[in-house]
């Protein structure tokens, strides 16, 4: 016998198809399961996109309503007009901060922190020995986490060491 028959001969050997069909059976199964696993995959990546894309809606509303806060917070400051108003000034203020509270914002404390750059703006400098180096001292203007995520930092003066 030649190689030319023998290799003839293997290539006619009968095949099961009872194992044909379990091999195209496993194949498929694998198929779905791949298929299902890439499914499940694309809704959570779809479903974290819309969460992220709603809380960046959530942030610039309520980026747009801090002017409003910081209003209210620079006319309780004022001093000016009768009791009652500052009065109605103050359950304003309270509704309005309770309110966005509410929906994720929170107050950064500054005051009397040491001056932390990713919180902070520092807007002025002041050489002093009545405070420790970086100490904020005073806050211009609020600065705000949203849902954990900064909003906007705090414009802060902080205290420097005298030269």
């Amino acid at each position: 016998m030649t190689a030319a028959e023998a290799a003839e001969m293997v290539d006619e050997t009968p095949v099961d198809p009872a194992a044909a069909w379990e091999a195209e059976k496993a194949d498929l199964q694998e198929r779905v399961l791949r298929t299902q696993a890439e499914f499940q995959n694309f809704r959570r990546r779809v479903e974290k996109e819309r969460l992220e894309l709603s809380e960046y809606a959530s942030m610039e509303a309520v980026r747009a309503l801090l002017p409003i806060l910081d209003d209210f917070e620079r006319a309780l400051k004022a001093e000016n007009g009768g009791g009652e108003y500052v009065k109605g000034m103050e359950l304003i203020h309270q509704r309005f901060g309770a309110q966005l509270q509410k929906l994720g914002l929170e107050p950064i404390v500054s005051e009397g922190q040491t001056f932390d750059p990713h919180v902070h703006h520092a807007v002025e400098m002041v050489e002093t020995d009545e405070a420790p180096d970086q100490q904020v001292l005073a806050e211009f203007q609020r600065g705000y986490n949203f849902k954990g995520r900064l909003l906007r930092a705090a414009m802060v003066k902080v205290a420097v060491q005298p030269k």
